[in-house]
């Protein structure tokens, strides 16, 4: 058996038969063109069972001049023009040294952020934190760091008077939701991304509108958004999809 059908057969034992179809069907599908289903998150209570971990690793919001000294490390995924960004949005980032080692962190904004994808940025309302970018090192991976990062920085953001955290991850990545749900995050919509000949098709599920929770085309030099905001779709325009959330970084 290769590589590839041990990933399969691996990811059928632990997500089940249909999360696995439906997350080769996505990754065929972005073949052929730029699609993407998000399932938009939030969370509002602090869960002290994630509050506390091993004692060797140390928690905080990292300074820039602490960032910087990661940026020249590949392995951190943190390059210095995404810290330029982020500094000048104001962005934090909360996270954890093991010594010099950063062992886990992620980014906290409150305007409208850069995705993963060019081009493509998160809006939302002032009165909520976004979350995004977590990172766990390969040598810390197990240890809850992530999940404890985002409930102490939920801590952090509630008592400066902000009502949430949103957040998003991908439909077809079922470990992070799992993990996401286990730490006291809930469903609270979707978003659909199609990218055709240069031009963005974008929509969110109206339990993405209180929150002022979507993507959009980031401005061109020549002031105009190449973003068309659909209406809601019929359910034969996009099959298999009826845009609810329905419960996966």
């Amino acid at each position: 058996m290769g590589d590839r059908s041990r990933q399969i057969a691996d990811s059928i034992n632990r997500h089940g038969l249909a999360r696995t179809t439906q997350d080769l069907g996505l990754r065929l599908l972005n073949r052929l063109v730029f699609f993407r289903i998000l399932r938009c998150l939030k969370i509002d209570s602090v869960n002290p069972e994630f509050l506390q971990c091993d004692g060797r690793f140390h928690g905080l919001f990292l300074s820039e001049s602490a960032l910087r000294t990661f940026t020249t490390k590949p392995e951190y995924e943190i390059s210095a023009e995404f810290l330029d960004r982020a500094m000048a949005r104001g962005d934090g980032c909360y996270g954890f040294l093991d010594g010099d080692t950063l062992a886990s962190y992620g980014w906290y904004s409150t305007r409208p952020t850069e995705t993963d994808w060019p081009a493509l940025c998160i809006q939302f309302d002032e009165q909520y934190i976004y979350m995004y970018k977590g990172f766990t090192h390969l040598k810390y991976r197990g240890k809850r760091l992530h999940s404890v990062g985002m409930t102490r920085a939920l801590e952090f953001y509630l008592a400066k008077g902000y009502k949430r955290i949103l957040s998003y991850v991908e439909s077809g990545n079922v470990a992070s939701l799992k993990s996401c749900y286990r730490m006291g995050y809930s469903d609270f919509g979707e978003i659909y991304a199609l990218g055709l000949f240069n031009r963005f098709f974008l929509y969110a599920s109206s339990g993405c509108r209180p929150y002022g929770f979507k993507l959009s085309r980031t401005v061109n030099p020549g002031g105009e958004s190449a973003a068309l905001e659909m209406p809601p779709p019929r359910a034969s325009a996009l099959p298999g999809l009826n845009g609810r959330g329905d419960t996966s970084k």
